[in-house]
C-alpha cells in the first residue's frame, strides 16, 4: 500500500500539494506515482517565474520504463524548483513527500484547494484503480 500523508491535498493524476501558512505551496508526485514509474531518471520542471495552472501539465517525469506528464494541482507563479533533482532524480523515488519535491508556487487562489482530494479520498481512488 502506498504512503498517503494526511496533511496533503491530491489530484487524480497522482500529484500532491502542501500549503504553507505564507500562501506558498510545494508540489510533488505521490508515492503511488513513483512506484508506477519505477526508477526515475529525469524530471522536467517549470522555470522560476512561470505560471502553472491547476489541472494542466507543468513538467515531465521519465523513468527507465516510461515517461509521464506532471500536472499542477494548483495555479500560481513558480517561485522555486528543486534543482537537486537535476543531478539526483532518484530522490523522487526515495523520498517523494520530502527531499523529492518538485517545485514551489505562490498560490493565485487558496480557494482552489477546496476542489482537491484529501488523503482519505485519494486513498479510495487508488483502491478503485
Amino acid at each position: 500500500m502506498s504512503e498517503i500523508p494526511a496533511d496533503l491535498k491530491y489530484i487524480e493524476t497522482h500529484q500532491w500539494v502542501r500549503v504553507s501558512d505564507d500562501g506558498t505551496a510545494t508540489v510533488g508526485i505521490t508515492d503511488y506515482a513513483q512506484e508506477q514509474l519505477g526508477d526515475v531518471v529525469y524530471i522536467g520542471l517549470p522555470e522560476v517565474g512561470d505560471t502553472v495552472t491547476g489541472g494542466e501539465e507543468a513538467g515531465v517525469a521519465e523513468s527507465v520504463k516510461s515517461a509521464s506528464d506532471v500536472f499542477s494541482p494548483v495555479t500560481g507563479e513558480v517561485i522555486e524548483v528543486n534543482e537537486a533533482l537535476e543531478d539526483e532524480p532518484e530522490m523522487v523515488n526515495e523520498d517523494p513527500y520530502g527531499e523529492g519535491w518538485l517545485y514551489r508556487v505562490k498560490l493565485a487562489d487558496r480557494g482552489e484547494l477546496d476542489g482537491l482530494m484529501d488523503a482519505a479520498t485519494y486513498g479510495e481512488s487508488l483502491a478503485d484503480a
